[in-house]
């Protein structure tokens, strides 16, 4: 199956650890994916919150200027286990 040169993923979803990194290495990995997204020019629909491996690909990515979409539940988003919300909520 060929690949057109108009097929270009506009949107993707991330949903990963919200909890404190332990391992520097997941925490770096996740910056990066976001600063790549912002280069391709992706936006990001994500979990919610700026905590753990989500919150750094969100951060990445809202900072370099990507468009940031969280979805969250209501539960989640009215207590303050998700630490400051980043982007547009769902």
């Amino acid at each position: 199956m060929a690949c057109s040169s108009n097929n270009h993923i506009r949107n993707i979803c991330v949903f990963g650890g919200s909890s404190p990194w332990k391992e520097n290495e997941f925490f770096e990995s996740a910056n990066h994916l976001g600063q790549v997204l912002v280069e391709r020019k992706i936006h990001l629909v994500y979990g919610g919150g700026n905590l753990g491996l989500m919150g750094g690909v969100s951060m990445a990515a809202f900072l370099g200027g990507s468009q940031v979409l969280r979805v969250i539940s209501k539960a989640l988003a009215k207590g303050d286990i998700i630490g400051k919300t980043i982007g547009e909520e769902l």
